[in-house]
């Protein structure tokens, strides 16, 4: 059965797995090898029957763990041709596979679809997965939502989206002025505000399974997150838990299974 589960998802370290029971696919692996394997243990998963890491992008909160996790377990990663280019140092050899942003491709019985995401970096990208007949789409990282993501988002049957900060919380907080501009830029990260709309386009589409993942741990708050996108679908007459379920996912430790 497909399913999505975080192992950690915010700002410190992001780790996602995805599975059809059969190709077992962990999206990023921004946390030590030791926590990757303790949670897969946790979940009757040895490390080992990993089929690949699909990276987003090499920021450190997305790759930390990538160097031992390849040099002793030899799973292959996925990464966009720049991104594949800032980490070849970190992979052990003839691990690493390049693609185009924007393309497809396949691994095992998983098919990959990906997309650009606005993020300051030089190829940052989404995924959309197709496991059997099951749409997993995954979007954080990115400054605002383009078209194009938007379109993937309306698709999934099970979606993580980046919810990261509150702007009231994250413009009276501590971070620095050039901080603050970077995660509020169209390269920056997504908003709770602006996550609530791309949420409720999704459920206007049909979605009916949405995970708010990357939240900052100084900038928001799970209560928060959820309540401003939840906000927004009841005001757009969406039933919680008759037409959507709308969970976050835990920072530091792994979530719910999602399975359809």
């Amino acid at each position: 059965m497909p399913m999505l589960c975080t192992l950690a998802s915010g700002s410190s370290g992001n780790c996602t797995l995805v599975s059809d029971g059969k190709t077992h696919i962990l999206i990023d692996a921004g946390i030590s090898a030791r926590r990757i394997t303790r949670a897969l243990d946790a979940l009757g998963l040895h490390t080992g029957e990993l089929s690949a890491v699909l990276l987003t992008h090499e920021h450190a909160d997305h790759i930390a763990g990538l160097k031992t996790l390849t040099a002793r377990y030899r799973v292959p990663v996925y990464a966009s041709a720049r991104t594949a280019a800032a980490v070849e140092s970190v992979v052990a050899e003839g691990l690493l596979n390049a693609f185009p942003a924007g393309g497809q491709f396949e691994i095992g019985s998983i098919g990959a679809q990906t997309f650009l995401t606005p993020h300051d970096t030089p190829e940052s990208v989404g995924y959309a997965l197709e496991a059997g007949h099951t749409r997993i789409v995954l979007a954080t990282d990115l400054g605002h939502v383009p078209e194009q993501a938007l379109g993937y988002i309306c698709t999934a049957d099970i979606l993580l989206i980046e919810a990261n900060h509150d702007i009231g919380l994250l413009k009276q907080g501590p971070y620095p002025y050039f901080l603050k501009k970077r995660i509020l830029s169209d390269n920056g990260h997504l908003s709770n505000d602006a996550c609530a709309q791309a949420v409720s386009s999704a459920v206007e589409k049909g979605v009916k399974t949405v995970l708010l993942g990357h939240l900052s741990a100084q900038n928001n708050t799970p209560a928060l997150a959820f309540s401003q996108v939840c906000g927004v679908l009841g005001q757009l007459g969406a039933k919680l838990g008759r037409d959507v379920c709308v969970e976050v996912a835990p920072r530091a430790e792994s979530g719910t299974v999602f399975a359809v």
